[in-house]
């Protein structure tokens, strides 16, 4: 009886460990993320953009469901929150425009600074 008490108190207490443990938390990139850039503030553009991170590569795709435009030359460093991004994409006007983002990932949220050619600008991003 007392045998049987035991194995069932170690069994209980290893149960209420595994709850108890911390759980591995999703990586801080990979999903969507939603918002908008722009040149000022009264000039912004909504944005999405879908971000995989496997703790080494980081790739991904801006408006993923319509005029998709893949990420290059991706990093982002998890002690500091910096991300780097470049995109090329078509400019209305014909032509390809190279864009160049840098920014910070606090907690679900993304902030930074793009520019291409003589154009600048900020963006903010939200991960849904």
């Amino acid at each position: 009886m007392k045998t049987l008490g035991l194995v069932c108190f170690f069994f209980c207490l290893a149960f209420a460990i595994s709850i108890a443990a911390p759980r591995p938390t999703a990586d801080p990139l990979s999903g969507t993320w939603t918002g908008d850039c722009g040149p000022s503030p009264t000039h912004r553009n909504q944005v999405t953009v879908e971000l995989k991170w496997d703790g080494k590569v980081l790739s991904g795709t801006v408006n993923p469901s319509s005029d998709k435009i893949a990420l290059q030359k991706c990093t982002f460093d998890a002690k500091t929150g910096a991300i780097h991004m470049e995109a090329d994409a078509k400019s209305r006007r014909g032509g390809d425009v190279h864009y160049v983002i840098d920014g910070n990932v606090e907690k679900n949220t993304m902030t930074g600074s793009w520019n291409h050619d003589a154009r600048k600008g900020d963006f903010k991003l939200t991960k849904q």
